[in-house]
């Protein structure tokens, strides 16, 4: 079920990263999300594996994003990895429902 309506998505620059949790573990030690980037013409989707240690594995749903939208994919999806353990500490949850971020051209 996707949480947000993806033709809203779409920016007029630049490109958009949704993170959607689709499963977690109980204890908080790993999580799977549907990832999308969103750029004005086109959706490219992911499946990111991430675990509370920091490990992460980003894998294409049909083919791959252009190489500097992979990288950002690639570090928002590490930085969300990283801050799991840290959230987690401090009472929070560690893999939130639903994760947007927006980065210009």
């Amino acid at each position: 079920m996707t949480i947000v309506d993806s033709n809203q998505l779409h920016p007029a620059n630049g490109a958009r990263f949704l993170f959607e949790l689709d499963s977690a573990e109980p204890d908080g030690s790993r999580a799977v999300y549907r990832a999308a980037i969103f750029t004005p013409d086109a959706r490219v989707d992911y499946t990111a594996d991430m675990a509370i240690d920091g490990a992460y594995a980003l894998r294409a749903c049909g083919h791959e994003a252009e190489p500097d939208l992979a990288k950002k994919l690639d570090t928002i999806t590490k930085l969300i990895a990283r801050g799991a353990a840290s959230k987690q500490r401090d009472g929070l949850p560690p893999w939130p429902h639903r994760i947007l971020r927006w980065r210009g051209s």
